[in-house]
């Protein structure tokens, strides 16, 4: 079973997100995938079987099948362009979320997501002493969704993982706040999946973009997810759905023994 290791969000080798793909003729188990993401230890692994004119693509974690992942599915894109589909300029895939569609612009790559706007919630005092910072507003998605006053706070926060850990709402906390350089910063924390700190997630932006896009009153925007390996993204608000652009990056393939 040949994989390909691809540094998501970047231009650059040890930048952005690194994500495990594996482009298979049928669907192995699921406790195999599941093993074999554990294996990698990455914060996604991705699996992808052509179906007809599609793909069907599933992503796991060190310990679940996700429902969504945005930097794991534009390194599957990131392959199959280059090396599967290498006249195409467009690929649908079909996921837990429904149809997903990825889009070639010379370097470039663009995922269209869902736009998943995050409910507020009350701002319970256990978010900040989680995250060693006193958020201005809480909202609630699949993760929580934490709004800072300014980009200094979110990039130095140092957050009690095991604190984050033991939240009740959100698989994961999402922070974010106004930049100058950037429309808007972001970081992400997912303990709960054997990820302390994601280092570009594309699933997050499919809260953040239509946030920020209302609350700046604009749909182009850019952002940076501000982690160590720093994640570079071009972004649009289309309503119903959104658009993440980003560069991508082959490290490595291999090949495992199974």
């Amino acid at each position: 079973m040949k994989f390909y290791l691809v540094d998501a969000f970047n231009d650059a080798v040890f930048k952005g997100n690194p994500a495990a793909v594996y482009v298979l003729p049928a669907w192995p188990s699921e406790a195999l995938m599941q093993k074999i993401a554990l294996e990698h230890h990455l914060s996604e692994t991705a699996f992808t079987v052509k179906n007809g004119d599609h793909y069907e693509l599933r992503w796991f974690t060190p310990e679940q099948e996700i429902d969504l992942c945005g930097h794991a599915s534009l390194a599957t894109a990131y392959v199959l362009f280059n090396y599967y589909e290498t006249s195409a300029t467009k690929l649908s895939f079909q996921t837990q979320k429904g149809p997903l569609y990825a889009t070639r612009q010379g370097e470039q790559y663009y995922l269209d997501f869902p736009s998943i706007m995050p409910k507020p919630i009350a701002n319970d005092p256990a978010f900040a002493a989680a995250m060693g910072a006193t958020p201005t507003a809480a909202y609630l998605a699949r993760d929580l969704f934490l709004v800072y006053e300014d980009a200094a706070t979110v990039r130095q926060l140092q957050p009690d993982l095991a604190k984050v850990k033991a939240l009740t709402q959100g698989i994961g906390v999402i922070v974010t706040a106004p930049d100058t350089e950037f429309d808007f910063v972001s970081r992400a924390f997912y303990p709960k999946l054997q990820v302390d700190e994601d280092p570009v997630t594309g699933s997050a932006h499919s809260n953040l973009i239509p946030y920020w896009a209302q609350r700046l009153d604009k749909k182009h925007l850019n952002a940076q997810q501000a982690s160590a390996r720093v994640g570079l993204l071009d972004c649009e608000w289309q309503g119903d759905r959104v658009t993440m652009g980003g560069q991508a990056v082959l490290f490595a393939t291999g090949e495992s023994t199974l």
